[in-house]
């Protein structure tokens, strides 16, 4: 491939101000959104996968993504001229609290690009090698960590869910020394890197440095970037008052985030870390750490064994904590408002706008009809059932593929409850008071479809359409790692063919399905994982 095939279309570092410092080493960087930096090489980089859509959408061919240079391009060993690769300046609040300047501090955009018919992306390397942010870390990766990363955004995109995409996943040849579980068992791992790609990198912490640094200047530059580069729209409506324009922007950005809130809980995703340098202005899942998926229905449940006690980005508190992400958004623009009023108009129309959006997506996985229906009845229906669900251990994604094929029996209502058999995880949890409930529960809902016009065979079809057969279970994305850690990239790649038809029943596939063994209730991977890459 000839690296001149790209279209690069740098606008990030060029029409934002540098750090001027041109040595690479933790410093805090002033009155500049990025640090020129230079991928670490990798000794004998190894292609392990590709998304060939995400090929397609950069207008490289199968034959190019085979190349040598392609292998080099992506690992970081080869700058071509004019690629110029940046790492962002940003700072965050981390479990609820000021962090400060934080920043790329192990991903590299390597180049902004132009394609034919998607428009600008940028391609970022995540895992290669140390810049001004990494303050004490090496700025790499390793395998498991990109193993789960590539899986899981290519995972998001093809359920339908906004996400940085995942072009390619190599090995580096080097080992990287990782304490997985900060215990002091330090280990030498399989070095990784991740090509990731996006619209754009920014993020709300993007904006809140430089409002935390009373930098009204680049505070200003950053979101006239941010309206410019993917909300070009905004200029138009608010040619001459930029004050409604950046009005405009925040309310935009809150119902992206609101959208992708509500994705989330509706295919039972954790991300786990959800500090505001992890939340994306384009409303895209962005940085994938120590994410899960939900096995058994319960909104309480973290993946991060950092949030374990505070349980402060747990299933159930998504919603409730972008809403205070954007809080901190808010706080960051004011200077461009001077006006609190109509930021709080925003705020507090999150919660209307989050609900009404929770209750059609609840509506769409039953199968029902939102309209002409008492929406209050409605809502008891659903609030009951997630209640049901958490009572005892039942598999959340089994359970709605489940309901799709239900048919009420009113003559011998034991043959309701067994209808769900496969989705439950400890029969003895199954008492005869929760089967009473759960026929009772049924029974509602059968009486509620009756309103719908919908046949059976159209109610299946809508709500298979929106409940996945296959998520990347935590156990299945551990189990692939670790044929991977042995030069076994055989389940990783069916498993990447397999979430790119979530919805399909894919019988061949029908084990990958299954609910979470046994085995793998409190395995490291499996159950709870740490921040460490």
């Amino acid at each position: 491939m000839s690296y001149l095939d790209f279209n690069i279309e740098n606008s990030f570092s060029s029409q934002l101000p540098e750090d001027l410092e041109e040595s690479i080493f933790p410093h805090q960087v002033h009155a500049a959104a990025f640090s020129w930096v230079t991928p670490k090489r990798t000794s004998n980089p190894q292609l392990v996968t590709s998304s060939r859509d995400v090929a397609s959408i950069l207008g490289l061919s199968e034959e190019q993504l085979k190349s040598d240079e392609f292998l080099q391009l992506f690992t970081g060993n080869v700058v071509p001229e004019g690629f110029a690769p940046y790492a962002m300046c940003y700072g965050g609040h981390q479990f609820g609290h000021w962090a400060g300047q934080l920043g790329d501090g192990r991903a590299i955009n390597l180049a902004e690009v132009n394609t034919p018919l998607h428009g600008h992306k940028v391609l970022q390397l995540k895992g290669a090698g140390p810049t001004p942010f990494s303050r004490t870390a090496d700025g790499l990766a390793v395998l498991r960590s990109s193993v789960r990363e590539f899986l899981c955004s290519e995972a998001m995109f093809h359920l339908g869910i906004p996400t940085t995409r995942a072009l390619s996943l190599s090995l580096t040849g080097d080992s990287v020394v990782r304490d997985m579980f900060y215990n002091g068992n330090a280990k030498a791992e399989l070095g990784a890197v991740v090509c990731r790609v996006s619209s754009s990198f920014m993020r709300f912490g993007s904006i809140e440095l430089p409002a935390y640094r009373k930098d009204k200047a680049l505070l200003k530059q950053l979101v006239d970037y941010s309206i410019k580069r993917d909300f070009p729209h905004l200029l138009n409506d608010h040619e001459n008052d930029s004050v409604r324009r950046y009005l405009a922007w925040f309310d935009e950005i809150a119902q992206r985030t609101c959208r992708l809130m509500v994705h989330w809980m509706r295919v039972g995703f954790v991300h786990g870390v959800m500090n505001t340098d992890n939340m994306s202005l384009i409303g895209e899942t962005i940085d994938y750490g120590p994410y899960g998926w939900i096995d058994n229905f319960d909104l309480s449940w973290t993946p991060n064994t950092t949030d374990a006690q505070g349980k402060r980005y747990s299933f159930g508190k998504q919603g409730e904590i972008s809403q205070w992400n954007l809080f901190q958004l808010a706080n960051a623009i004011y200077p461009l408002i001077e006006e609190s009023a109509p930021l709080e108009v925003v705020l507090n129309n999150y919660s209307k706008t989050y609900q009404q959006q929770w209750h059609e997506m609840m509506s769409n996985k039953l199968g029902i009809s939102a309209e002409d229906i008492n929406h209050k009845a409605d809502t008891e229906l659903f609030l009951a059932l997630e209640t049901l669900l958490g009572d005892i251990e039942t598999d959340m994604t089994i359970f709605y593929r489940l309901l799709a094929d239900f048919s009420y029996d009113e003559k011998v209502k034991a043959n309701n409850v067994n209808h769900f058999a496969d989705c439950f995880y400890l029969d003895e949890q199954l008492t005869s008071e929760h089967q009473a409930r759960f026929s009772s529960w049924l029974e509602s809902y059968a009486n509620r479809i009756q309103h719908d016009e919908k046949t059976a065979a159209q109610r299946k079809t809508a709500m298979n359409n929106v409940n996945p057969k296959y998520v990347l279970r935590n156990y299945l994305a551990q189990q692939a790692i670790e044929l991977a850690e042995q030069g076994d990239f055989s389940q990783l790649h069916e498993l990447q063919k397999v979430l790119e038809k979530p919805y399909d029943e894919q019988v061949e596939f029908h084990h990958y399905s299954e609910k979470r063994p046994e085995w793998a209730r409190n395995k490291a991977g499996c159950s709870m994982l740490s921040c460490s890459s």
